[in-house]
């Protein structure tokens, strides 16, 4: 388990290195579109899921663009939309009034409530998937303080972010430690995972602080170095106000609403 957790975050940061139209823009432009097209998604009613459809265009051609793996990261949605699966599954239970129906068949207002919600939460999470994929976290967090979040907020995320590491790497040798002293059968209860948890706390502020000391040997001051240094040209402007358009249309207008009512019309 811990092993995978670290494979994810360093594929990720693999995939980042691309060298696609994706990757070479300014990681400005990508955090603002992401950022957008999260906005617009949440925004729906509850009951809006049609009207959803059309948003995965983009993660759909994010990936194709970037060509990025789409088993890579159809297996991390499907992952963590069991969250949303666990917020939504009581919807239909709670909210029984039919609201739409297909020839003969209802469908309950529950039911269009739990399926916008799992959309939602994949197309949100695809999308923060995808931007991490074409940028790097690194270069995400310095797009944050060049668009003007503060500093010690951006400090933040990059220490976490490098710390991570630390962190389930310390894990990942304790629990194969513990493995193989218990030969896969001993030492798995409640005790030992509570014993285990407050070592690993300790064992990583220890090498915490030594990480610490050997950056202020050389020279640290608490900014990171940027690591890269990308402008704003004309294809960032277009790829920005493309996107941004696009999103604000679909939020504005029903697209399949309106593709069936339109094929209602001429077959009538």
């Amino acid at each position: 388990m811990i092993d995978n957790s670290i494979m994810d975050f360093r594929q990720l940061d693999l995939l980042a290195g691309g060298d696609s139209v994706i990757h070479r823009l300014d990681p400005r432009t990508k955090v603002l579109v992401t950022l957008a097209f999260i906005i617009a998604v949440v925004s729906f009613d509850r009951y809006a899921l049609g009207a959803l459809l059309p948003f995965v265009l983009f993660p759909v051609a994010t990936m194709a663009i970037a060509n990025l793996p789409v088993g890579f990261f159809a297996a991390k949605v499907m992952l963590v939309s069991l969250v949303a699966v666990a917020i939504g599954i009581f919807n239909p239970l709670l909210d029984s009034q039919v609201l739409v129906r297909i020839g003969n068949v209802g469908i309950s207002a529950g039911w269009v409530s739990f399926g916008s919600i799992i959309l939602r939460s994949a197309l949100t999470i695809t999308a923060a998937l995808l931007l991490t994929a074409t940028t790097g976290f690194s270069a995400i967090c310095q797009a944050l303080g060049r668009l003007g979040m503060p500093e010690v907020f951006v400090r933040q995320l990059q220490f976490m972010y490098r710390y991570l590491f630390v962190l389930t790497e310390e894990a990942q040798r304790m629990a194969r430690a513990r493995e193989l002293r218990s030969f896969g059968k001993g030492g798995q209860g409640i005790r030992a995972l509570s014993s285990m948890v407050g070592h690993l706390l300790l064992r990583t502020w220890e090498r915490a602080e030594r990480i610490h000391i050997a950056m202020r040997c050389r020279g640290f001051n608490g900014r990171m170095a940027a690591s890269c240094s990308t402008g704003f040209g004309l294809v960032d402007l277009l790829f920005l106000l493309g996107w941004i358009t696009l999103f604000t249309l679909l939020r504005l207008y029903d697209l399949p609403r309106l593709i069936g009512d339109t094929i209602m019309t001429l077959t009538l």
